[in-house]
Formats: structure tokens, C-alpha cells, sequence
């Protein structure tokens, strides 16, 4: 186990998540932010990527399951994003449609933050949301993040207006 909370624990994904990966990637009503339908390729190589992440960085986006019955809920963790011309250290996640404003989003990010802080040694963390996803906004704000930048991000050649938020750690 990489982390937990009350409710939630994070650890590495494995290939036998990838039916409920899949389920969740390829959920339009989830993707609406990356405006991108995923393939069935492009969820084994959203898992491939975490696990090279795993192996080479320690750390990635980690599956989020539910303690009380192990279910799969979603992922969530760190990368390394651009942001126009720098690389930044991201917080993102996922989850599941059914999960939705539960209060698991601000959990788990709220872990993730201290994960970055304790084991990490991180002298901060960003986000970069969609300016239109207002509850990953909210959840940014929830856990003491501030809007530091607006840009536009390039995505399978659409481009898409997003804020980066930072909180010093």
C-alpha cells in the first residue's frame, strides 16, 4: 500500500486492474476534459506508462480502491507534466462516474499532497485543470491550492485552456 485515508488506499496498478481501467477510460462522461475517445490501446498504454513511472520514478498514478470491499474506484497520484516550458510535479486523478461528489476527490488528493511533502521532499505540487472542470477546481481550492497561471495546453492537437495550480509545501 502506497497511501491511505479514512476511506480510500492508493497502491500500484497492475495489469489485472486494466478491465476496470478500461471501464473508466473510456467513459466519455469521465474523459470530458481530455476530449478524447481512449482505444483500447491507448488504456494499455495509459497503465504501461504508470508502470514504467513505478519502476523509474517510484512513484505515478496509483490505482484508488475502496477499503471497505478493495473496489477499484479510480487512479490517482504524481507525474511530471509541461507546462509551456517548464516541468512541473502534478497531482492528477480519475474517477470513476458513479464515485462523483463523495468527497473522494478532496481525500485522496489531500494524501497525496502530504505524500509529496513527506516522502517526496517536494517544495510544491501542481494541478492543471480544464478551465471549464469547476469540481476539480473546487477541489484544487479545497486542499489550499491557488490559481497561479492560465495557459493553453496542446492535446492530440486540440487546444484547451487550462489553470495551473501550485501549492508550496
Amino acid at each position: 500500500m502506497i497511501l491511505e485515508t479514512e476511506r480510500l488506499y492508493a497502491n500500484e496498478m497492475t495489469q489485472a486492474d486494466l478491465p476496470a481501467l478500461a471501464s473508466m477510460l473510456q467513459n466519455p462522461e469521465v474523459m470530458y476534459a481530455y476530449e478524447h475517445d481512449f482505444s483500447d490501446a491507448d488504456v494499455r498504454s495509459w497503465l504501461e506508462n504508470n508502470l514504467r513511472r513505478y519502476r523509474e520514478l517510484g512513484f505515478g498514478l496509483w490505482g484508488i480502491y475502496l477499503k471497505e470491499n478493495d473496489q477499484f474506484i479510480g487512479n490517482a497520484g504524481i507525474t511530471y507534466q509541461k507546462v509551456e516550458n517548464k516541468t512541473v510535479l502534478e497531482l492528477g486523478y480519475l474517477l470513476e462516474k458513479i464515485y462523483w461528489h463523495k468527497g473522494y476527490a478532496r481525500e485522496i488528493t489531500a494524501a497525496i499532497i502530504q505524500y509529496a511533502q513527506d516522502k517526496l521532499h517536494a517544495p510544491e505540487i501542481h494541478a492543471t485543470i480544464k478551465t471549464t472542470n469547476a469540481a476539480s477546481i473546487r477541489v484544487a481550492e479545497n486542499n489550499q491550492m491557488k490559481r497561479t497561471k492560465a495557459y493553453t495546453k496542446l492535446y492530440y492537437g486540440i487546444e484547451m485552456p487550462h489553470y495551473l495550480y501550485t501549492r508550496k509545501l
